[in-house]
């Protein structure tokens, strides 16, 4: 049976998923305190959650040029443009936490060349921004500008592949009306309470 208020489409209960899967959800629950509903809604399908949540750890939870705040940020301002609220919601939570500023992710999914970041960070979403809605026009000077902020050749390839992995999950979110658990609203804003 569907359930309108976390997608279209199934959301399979706990107890029926594959041990693997079923262990992932608990680790996230016991870590934040509750299931982000991504993990629920893409346990429909179970195949494909296991490669969705391969690539995005491939992606996110590597040491890379790029820190956990920066890769955030690539995330809320693509997915704005993308029109996703899962994601500008859930990322713009984590981006809280990590850039510790409660501003910045509102700033950056309206308009992140109005946000409070500096130089570098603009730069970064310039060339996530080209990749996300003109990937075919990138070229050599879209290099150079990244290189002029202390980006490596490396850097951009995690730019353009964090963003081009979330413009999936950006139309995967849309199309099965995932809704942001209402606790990501407050994260990053406000103190946590103590638990």
């Amino acid at each position: 049976m569907p359930n309108p208020s976390i997608s279209r489409y199934p959301v399979p209960e706990l107890a029926n998923l594959p041990d693997d899967i079923r262990e992932r959800i608990l680790a996230v629950q016991e870590k934040s305190g509750f299931v982000p509903n991504v993990f629920l809604s893409l346990a429909y399908r179970p195949d494909e959650f296991r490669a969705f949540f391969a690539y995005h750890d491939a992606l996110m939870l590597r040491e890379s040029g790029l820190s956990k705040g920066d890769k955030e940020m690539i995330v809320v301002a693509t997915s704005s443009v993308n029109q996703c609220l899962y994601c500008v919601v859930a990322h713009g939570a984590l981006l809280r936490i990590f850039e510790k500023k409660p501003l910045v992710a509102d700033q950056v999914a309206v308009n992140y060349r109005k946000a409070e970041i500096p130089p570098r960070q603009r730069a970064m979403l310039d060339f996530a921004m080209k990749v996300c809605t003109a990937s075919g026009t990138v070229g050599e000077a879209d290099f150079e500008a990244l290189r002029a902020h202390g980006f490596s050749d490396d850097d951009a390839w995690d730019i353009t592949a964090i963003t081009a992995f979330f413009g999936l999950s950006n139309r995967m979110a849309n199309v099965t009306a995932m809704r942001p658990n209402d606790e990501f609203y407050l994260m990053g804003r406000v103190p946590r309470a103590p638990r």
